[in-house]
């Protein structure tokens, strides 16, 4: 790989620990600050909530502003923001720096794939975004469990520092590897890339992704509890059940891709039915280790189909604001993490059994199995223009 495609996939391994990590350790964060599970949950939302409002604001904000420079703000950015949640002295503080930290993020993968695409030739585009893109399978393979297996003898605090130095090594290898792009890459103004994005074939895939992709987030996010609680694991085995769940989403990514090429509105009508199935089993199934790490398995492979189907279908739909698409596609899927993350606390608060936002995500998921109807429909009726491969980012 080549130098400066790996520097900022060190940026994205940085922020897919950042976003995954606290899922795993989440009855120690919430044993540490004194508060329940279900609020514990809100540190999961609060940094979606922060990409979600960041991703769009940040990428119209900076779209005069030369990519190398953008990406080294936006790491020390996020570097800082993650050293406040490691010395967090409260509750509410850590929520506002999650918040802080999640800001960066969609502006960040938005940028780099621009500027991975420019460092290559034409036909070699997909695979330098793919190769930045792999910090973040990477960070679901291994950084997770890792943070998962070590919170036994670490402070969770340790987890986010560390992150905060992957984020200052990231901006480090940015400025010594990334060329200036000036010239290169042409900058857009903001007003002709909000004008593009405001059809409903841009804000339907956007809502559609938002509410059903939320059906993993209501799941994941409790899944470390459940599987110490009600499956009976240690923290091996839960460490290596969710690196299942990090190979799971990249099997689910590649399928995705190629669904996304060929059929992708049938592709979205079938993830989203396998989804709620799959979790729908889930909820009966989590007592027995076997079908519970199967079922991590196939949750995580069929949730990310969803993810390049929606990115082809919100580039049809934007094809002249290819950078905001982008970034609002990560806006939507932390949306829906923080919509599923919260609704699943929100089962538990009720005194619902520890199980029940896997209940929770198979109503999302069905839900956003009836937003695709819509969906398709305006898919049917424009004149879909035909898009390269390599213009397919996937998201986390």
């Amino acid at each position: 790989m080549r130098m400066p495609l790996f520097a900022m996939s060190i940026g994205a391994f940085g922020i897919g620990t950042a976003e995954f990590a606290i899922m795993g350790i989440l009855p120690q964060v919430a044993a540490s600050q004194g508060v329940s599970l279900a609020q514990a949950g809100l540190a999961v939302s609060a940094y979606a909530v922060g990409v979600v409002l960041g991703a769009p604001l940040l990428t119209v904000a900076t779209t005069r502003v030369p990519r190398k420079p953008l990406l080294i703000g936006l790491m020390l950015a996020f570097a800082a923001a993650n050293l406040a949640t490691a010395l967090a002295p409260d509750f509410g503080f850590l929520l506002g720096s999650r918040f802080i930290a999640g800001l960066p993020h969609g502006a960040f993968f938005g940028a780099a794939a621009v500027v991975g695409a420019s460092l290559v030739a034409f036909d070699r585009r997909a695979r330098a975004i793919s190769g930045i893109m792999s910090g973040l399978t990477v960070a679901t393979i291994v950084g997770v469990p890792i943070s998962a297996l070590l919170i036994g003898q670490i402070s969770w605090r340790w987890i986010f520092a560390a992150v905060a130095v992957l984020g200052l090594v990231a901006a480090a290898a940015i400025w010594a590897t990334v060329p200036d792009t000036r010239g290169v890459i042409v900058p857009t103004k903001a007003a002709d890339e909000i004008r593009a994005i405001r059809s409903k074939r841009v804000l339907l895939p956007l809502v559609t992704g938002a509410v059903g992709f939320g059906g993993m987030f209501a799941a994941y996010t409790y899944l470390t509890p459940i599987l110490e609680q009600v499956t009976g694991m240690n923290a091996v085995a839960i460490a290596i059940t969710l690196a299942v769940f990090g190979v799971g989403l990249t099997l689910g990514n590649v399928l995705g891709g190629h669904i996304a090429d060929k059929a992708p509105v049938q592709g979205l009508f079938a993830a989203f039915a396998t989804i709620a199935t799959v979790l729908l089993a889930m909820y009966f199934s989590m007592s027995n280790p076997a079908l519970a790490i199967t079922g991590v398995l196939l949750m995580a492979t069929s949730s990310s189909l969803v993810g390049p189907i929606m990115q082809r279908l919100l580039l049809d739909g934007a094809h002249a604001a290819p950078s905001l698409a982008s970034s609002l596609h990560h806006a939507a899927f932390n949306l829906a993490n923080a919509n599923g993350a919260w609704l699943g606390g929100l089962a538990l608060s009720l005194g619902l059994s520890l199980t029940a936002p896997i209940l929770v995500g198979v109503g999302l998921a069905l839900a956003g199995l009836v937003l695709s109807f819509p969906l398709a429909r305006a898919h049917a009726e424009a004149q879909v223009p035909a898009i390269e491969p390599a213009d397919l980012v996937t998201a986390s």
